[in-house]
Formats: C-alpha cells, sequence, structure tokens
C-alpha cells in the first residue's frame, strides 16, 4: 500500500492540500489532525481539564472515535457514534487539540485508528507527526510551510467565512502559541522528517501547491 505523509504546521494548507492529492491519485484523504480536535472537544465538552494529562487519560475510556466516508470519499468523524461535523473547527478546539495532542496517552489511544486506515488503502494523511512516528515507512514524506503571517491570514479568512468573530492578530498569536507547544512537546514533536521534502508555499495559490507537490510525487513513486 502506498501511503503519503502531508506534516506541516497550522495555516500552511495541509488539509486542503491530502484532500487535492487523494482525489488526484484516487486514494483515501485521511485527515488526524480531526481526531485531536474530536478528543479535544469531548474533553471541553465534559468540563475535563484539558491541561490535567492524568484527567484527560481517564477520560480516554468513555470515547469512542471513529473515521467514516460517504459516497463522495468525504472523511466524516464520530465521537460516541455522532457525526461531529463543523464543530471541531474553531480557533477554541484547536487550541484543545494542541492540548491533548502533547499527551502519550492519546497519541496511543488514537494510534491504531490511525495505522489501520493504511492497511487495505493508499492513502494521503495530513497532520504534524505523519511522516516521524504513524508512518516512518511511508514512501512520501512533505512538510509543507509558510510564513507565520501567510498561514495566520488563511486561517483567519476559513475562521470568518464560517462566522467566527475573531481578529487577524489573535489568529496569530494563537498560531504562534501553538506551533510553540506542537515543536517543543516532548511526544510526537511536530518537525520535518529526515527524508521530508519541505515545501514553503508561501505565496501561493492551491493549484500551485498542488502542482508541486504532485511534481514530488511521481518523482518519489517514479510515475
Amino acid at each position: 500500500m502506498i501511503k503519503i505523509a502531508i506534516d506541516g504546521p497550522s495555516g500552511s494548507g495541509k488539509s486542503t492540500l491530502a484532500r487535492s492529492l487523494a482525489k488526484r491519485y484516487g486514494y483515501v484523504y485521511v485527515d488526524t489532525g480531526a481526531l485531536y480536535r474530536t478528543v479535544g472537544l469531548y474533553m471541553l465538552q465534559c468540563g475535563v481539564d484539558i491541561k490535567s494529562s492524568v484527567s484527560v487519560a481517564e477520560n480516554l475510556k468513555n470515547i469512542s472515535v471513529e473515521l467514516k466516508y460517504d459516497e463522495n470519499g468525504m472523511q466524516h468523524v464520530l465521537l460516541n457514534g455522532a457525526d461531529v461535523g463543523e464543530s471541531i473547527r474553531t480557533s477554541e478546539i484547536s487550541a484543545a487539540a494542541s492540548a491533548v495532542s502533547a499527551i502519550p496517552e492519546v497519541r496511543a489511544f488514537l494510534l491504531d485508528t490511525q495505522r489501520k486506515m493504511a492497511e487495505n488503502n493508499n492513502v494521503v494523511m495530513d497532520g504534524r507527526d505523519i511522516g516521524t512516528v504513524i508512518f516512518p515507512d511511508a514512501q512520501v514524506k512533505i512538510f509543507l510551510t509558510a510564513g507565520n503571517l501567510a498561514r495566520a491570514e488563511r486561517r483567519h479568512k476559513e475562521l470568518t467565512e464560517k462566522g467566527e468573530n475573531i481578529t487577524l492578530e489573535k489568529v496569530l498569536s494563537d498560531m504562534e502559541s501553538r506551533d510553540k507547544s506542537d515543536r517543543s512537546r516532548k511526544e510526537a514533536p511536530a518537525i520535518p522528517a529526515q527524508d521530508a521534502v519541505i515545501l514553503d508555499n508561501s505565496g501561493f495559490e492551491p493549484e500551485d501547491t498542488l502542482r508541486a507537490a504532485c511534481d514530488i510525487i511521481n518523482k518519489k513513486l517514479g510515475i
């Protein structure tokens, strides 16, 4: 099975790229960030202190997280059987995802869910540690990045289009805080794999990023 790992920080366009690549190559798309967001959502809904690794780990026994795909190949995340939809796409949940993703028990909890997707499918998976931890044997590893302001502007546009009232300055501040947390965590820090290809898409339109990524993939796979 072919595994394509797309890693990178928030606002780099990982999900957009990964979805486009999955469609282009006919592979299954797996948004791993949605899994951590879903765990974060559950903890906030239940009033669990997400800064307490003990409390979060204790509450994992009450969670069932599943990935399902509709007839159009779109991924849906089910939390205890209910589709979380767009409720996981807020800035608050993004911060919660960063907090819980630093907890070893959470990462272990979701590891099998992620790896099982690639047992019988060619996959494009995006996240922050796909090429380093989830699939260190991935045939293609791309670390997608861009300048801080460019990423913040993309994220701000995404959030405001969804109706969230937030300033660009707040988005940039939150993003820089999450970047620091993700890079410095002891468990699976968000850093490029040694054999990853770094793709800086500052100033790129989505189609430019897709074209550059396809060039990398085709070269790696010899197609």
